[in-house]
C-alpha cells in the first residue's frame, strides 16, 4: 500500500506544479493586460484565459491540497470523541466525498464529450472548452485516489497524525 500513497503523492506533486504554473501565467496575463490597458491597447481574450487558467489551477491543485489537508478543517467537535468515533466520522465523510468527486469527475467527462461533439469554443479567441472540462474531471478521479488514500491511512491509524 505504501507504493499506492507514494504514487498517488507523486500524481499530486506533478498535479500542482502544472496548476502553480497555470496561476502564474494567470498573474503574468493580467498584469501584462492591466499595462496595456494603461497605454489603450488592451489585450484581446483575456478574460477568457484567465477564466480557463483560474479552472485549470483550481483543478490541478485540488489533489494535492486534500493530500497535504491544506483545507479548512473544523474538526473542535470531532477532536472530542474517542479515536473509534473519530475514524468512524473520517470513514464516513471519505465515503461521501468519494461519491461526491466520482459523480463530479463522471459528468464533467460527459460535459467534456458533449462540449467537443458540439464543438463549443470561447468567444473572442475561439478556444474549445472541453479540453478543460476533460482536465477537471480526470483531476476529479485523482480526487477519489487521494480519498482512497485518506481511508487506508484511517485503517491504518495514521490519519490523525
Amino acid at each position: 500500500m505504501n507504493g499506492f500513497l507514494r504514487a498517488v503523492e507523486q500524481i499530486g506533486k506533478f498535479l500542482n506544479i502544472v496548476a502553480g504554473i497555470s496561476l502564474i501565467f494567470l498573474m503574468l496575463l493580467t498584469i501584462v493586460d492591466v499595462i496595456l490597458r494603461g497605454f489603450g491597447r488592451p489585450m484581446v481574450g483575456t478574460y477568457e484565459l484567465v477564466a480557463f487558467s483560474g479552472a485549470i489551477a483550481i483543478g490541478l491543485a485540488m489533489p494535492r491540497t486534500a493530500l497535504l489537508r491544506g483545507h479548512i478543517y473544523v474538526d473542535f467537535l470531532i477532536a472530542k470523541f474517542s479515536r473509534t468515533v473519530r475514524d468512524l466520522f473520517n470513514f464516513a465523510t471519505r465515503g461521501l466525498v468519494f461519491i461526491l468527486f466520482a459523480l463530479a469527475g463522471w459528468n464533467l467527462l460527459k460535459f467534456g464529450w458533449d462540449l467537443q461533439k458540439s464543438g463549443e469554443v470561447s468567444l473572442t479567441l475561439q478556444m474549445p472548452f472541453y479540453p478543460v472540462a476533460y482536465g477537471v474531471g480526470i483531476c476529479c478521479f485523482v480526487q477519489c485516489l487521494v480519498v482512497i488514500c485518506d481511508i487506508i491511512k484511517i485503517r491504518g491509524g495514521q490519519y490523525d497524525e
